[in-house]
């Protein structure tokens, strides 16, 4: 690490500068020479743990950059820095040039190992759901990290524009920001204009053996939100509740959406089976919604829509 030592004002000709400001031409004791050598070590190092523990922008735009999200690879890839990613993991299916790249373990279980034979320059992390303790070892190895901290639908624009600052793009992130704002803002125009007295009753079925559906504070409660519809969920006690099959009916849900999952289709047709007397099962008001809600990132937009046809079809 080069210091830089900004020159003395004035022209003093090769003459030293005393400790009060007069000029001398008399040599520093040795004493206060090792009182002054031993200041500026305090000082040096002092700067070396502040630039170690703070979280400023990387002085040179980081140029191998690891993922360990799929929606933080989804937004890194919409805002152009596909050729900078060096490593995702094996749920970061989207673009399909991410199938590509090389994989350092799962979203929950990420290889620390794997992370470091990519040699990154920046980890990028969400705070909802990878592992707290792979941030403060990735830290301990001196490997810059960088934290996703969106948890919900509205919280996406601004947090978007917060990765295009930090990694020196803000004009382009900021007008990625803008437009999933603007759609957000439509959408919630148009729940304004729905009564309250006449929000639908919906469900969203996130794994149906055993039966987990989108509790409060998630995307898919936002998404029925901002489409106008009562989460019957919505006051459960966990994010993603495990739910009995008597609530729903209890419920009676007018819609009920199903997240489309490989592997699952067995599973659903045995639950709706189940809940052949429920009101949304008799009159054909199913409806299988695709990934992308599940991932706060630039699709979010699609998922939403997809949902909003459902329910314009529904007739609700």
């Amino acid at each position: 690490m080069k210091i830089a030592h900004q020159r003395p004002e004035g022209n003093h000709t090769g003459r030293q500068i005393g400790l009060m400001g007069r000029t001398s031409t008399k040599a520093l004791p040795v004493w206060r020479m090792k009182v002054n050598e031993s200041f500026f070590l305090i000082i040096f190092f002092s700067c070396l743990f502040f630039l170690s523990t703070s979280y400023p922008a990387p002085a040179v735009p980081p140029r191998r950059i690891v993922s360990l999200a799929p929606n933080i690879t989804e937004i890194l890839f919409d805002l152009g820095l596909g050729k900078q990613i060096v490593a995702v993991t094996t749920y970061c299916d989207y673009p399909r040039e991410a199938l590509s790249k090389p994989k350092i373990g799962g979203f929950a279980n990420p290889s620390l190992e794997a992370i470091v034979a990519a040699r990154p320059d920046l980890v990028m992390l969400t705070e909802d759901g990878n592992p707290q303790e792979i941030e403060a070892k990735l830290k301990k190895l001196g490997i810059r990290t960088y934290v996703f901290r969106a948890r919900s639908i509205e919280e996406l624009p601004e947090a978007i524009r917060q990765v295009g600052l930090f990694l020196e793009i803000g004009k382009r992130a900021d007008k990625k920001a803008r437009t999933i704002q603007e759609q957000l803002d439509r959408f919630q125009g148009d729940t304004a204009k729905r009564s309250s007295l006449k929000r639908p009753k919906a469900i969203f079925v996130i794994q149906p053996e055993p039966l987990i559906v989108a509790g409060p504070k998630t995307a898919m409660d936002e998404a029925m939100s901002l489409l106008g519809l009562n989460n019957i969920a919505g006051g459960a006690a966990a994010h993603y509740a495990r739910y009995s099959l008597e609530e729903t009916l209890r419920q009676q849900p007018q819609i009920l959406f199903v997240g489309k999952s490989k592997g699952m289709e067995e599973d659903v047709k045995k639950l709706l089976k189940r809940l052949r007397r429920l009101d949304a099962v008799e009159n054909g008001k199913v409806y299988a919604i695709g990934e992308t809600l599940y991932r706060l990132g630039p699709r979010i937009i699609t998922g939403l829509n997809e949902m909003k046809a459902a329910v314009d079809q529904s007739g609700l």
